[in-house]
């Protein structure tokens, strides 16, 4: 066991556990997705037993991290939020997500606000691959009678659609097939790093805490220097030096607003520093405060645990 872990079950009853979260949702069963977006965080549901081969196919792409750092090419008001297939290069463009072969389609379930189904090419209902869409409102009538139906293989969790509405509600610029109906989070268009951006990752709750340690992923929203804010995520590795949090570059995404509790970070002591993480270790959810990590050195993206408080 990793000796971070065994620091964070070592916390005591002092700290508030899993009954005083009202977040957490006993009831779900199927494999959990958190999406870090540039507008606030909001989880998925997959619908494993309903649509396996779909799943499996989300999931590789997710696991592989070809999600994250992705940009929303496609939002069309009121009727769909779209992802999946395309990130930006600065100084290059937009760069297509590699896609595995396309999957055979399986609707089951109809394409009902909150539900997420995959995209596909027309007249091809076995075409889909890795762009994928959240329904805004209730599109059975359209999308359960297009195309063979379009598959549903998951669902938004708890109150997540006030992101995915926060989304739909920002002003666009079309830009071409790669940037359709492209959503933007600043004050005025200047170039496409100010596209709402996405990370998705497999955690085993759903919460909608900012900070989150669940299953070896830190997950954390940050003001750099007082200026600069992000949201990435962090895995936990041993290394010669020790257990450390190294940075997932790929992950670092720019977000609008700091959310209320954002972690700091500063440069000039090299610390973060988390007010309120939600730990989720073994089945257990606890609370830890004013969580410190410092950076190894200067030119590394590895950080170590400090301090904390029980």
């Amino acid at each position: 066991m990793l000796e971070v872990v065994k620091q964070f079950k070592k916390i005591s009853t002092a700290l508030l556990v899993v009954t005083s979260i009202s977040l957490m949702d006993a009831s779900v069963a199927g494999t959990i997705v958190r999406v870090s977006t540039s507008v606030g965080d909001y989880s998925l549901e997959l619908l494993d037993d309903v649509a396996p081969i779909t799943v499996q196919n989300f999931l590789s792409y997710v696991n592989r991290n070809d999600y994250n750092n992705t940009y929303l090419h496609r939002v069309i008001d009121g009727f769909v939020v779209q992802g999946g297939g395309y990130r930006y290069q600065p100084f290059v463009g937009p760069i297509d997500v590699v896609a595995d072969a396309a999957i055979v389609n399986e609707y089951n379930v109809s394409n009902t606000r909150g539900t997420v189904a995959m995209a596909k090419i027309d007249p091809l209902p076995d075409s889909a691959t890795n762009q994928w869409f959240v329904n805004l409102a209730d599109n059975s009538a359209n999308l359960d009678n297009n195309n063979g139906g379009f598959t549903v293989f998951a669902n938004v969790l708890g109150e997540g659609m006030t992101v995915l509405d926060a989304i739909d509600a920002l002003p666009y610029v079309s830009l071409g097939l790669k940037a359709s109906e492209a959503p933007y989070f600043t004050e005025t268009y200047s170039s496409p790093l100010d596209f709402v951006y996405i990370n998705a990752e497999v955690v085993s709750r759903h919460s909608s805490a900012v900070h989150v340690y669940d299953s070896g992923l830190l997950i954390s929203s940050i003001n750099v220097d007082d200026g600069t804010l992000v949201s990435l995520n962090m895995n936990l590795t041993s290394t010669a030096n020790g257990d450390v949090f190294e940075v997932n570059l790929e992950s670092i995404i720019p977000i609008q607003t700091a959310p209320e509790g954002v972690a700091t970070y500063s440069s000039a002591d090299m610390r973060l520093r988390i007010p309120t993480l939600e730990a989720n270790i073994d089945g257990g959810v606890q609370i830890v405060t004013n969580v410190v990590l410092i950076r190894t050195s200067p030119d590394s993206t590895s950080f170590s645990l400090e301090s904390y408080d029980q």
